[in-house]
């Protein structure tokens, strides 16, 4: 065999390998969340969050009511709720609010973003992700937010 042909049989074989192994590690290191959930919604065809390697990342969620299926009266409540959410998808894969890297917020009424920001910054305590504050038509059971989240483990 001539040497630039075998040079070139040598990296093709070993890219090969190396792209096979990263596909397999990829599968191997999948890890789907899923969380309990209210009675109504126990069939959701999502997983709540979906762990590859380092990166997690979070479905949309809702501030709902365990109970009653429904997002709490009060702005606020709601606010807290839906980023208890967040943190329990994020304790799921041993990690926290520390480890997000972006975050999107969708809401139903904009001139609600200085009261999510009040509860949004106690959930944090250094240094803030990337984030987007989106206006929303309307969102599921009446939800004013949904949030949605990228984190990387440190």
């Amino acid at each position: 065999m001539k040497p630039r042909l075998f040079i070139f049989t040598l990296i093709a074989v070993t890219s090969i390998a190396l792209w096979a192994h990263a596909q397999e590690r990829t599968k191997q290191d999948r890890r789907f969340i899923k969380l309990a959930v209210p009675g109504n919604l126990t069939t959701v065809p999502f997983s709540h969050g979906v762990l590859v390697g380092n990166t997690l990342y979070i479905s949309g969620t809702l501030g709902l009511d365990p109970k009653s299926g429904k997002p709490p009266a009060d702005v606020e409540a709601e606010a807290h709720a839906v980023l208890d959410g967040v943190n329990d998808v994020l304790k799921q894969a041993n990690m926290t609010t520390d480890d997000l890297v972006s975050v999107t917020v969708y809401c139903t009424d904009l001139s609600q973003y200085q009261k999510f920001n009040g509860v949004y910054r106690s959930y944090f305590k250094k240094d803030f992700p990337a984030r987007a504050f989106i206006g929303a038509g309307s969102l599921l059971f009446g939800s004013r937010f949904e949030v949605q989240a990228i984190a990387v483990r440190r």
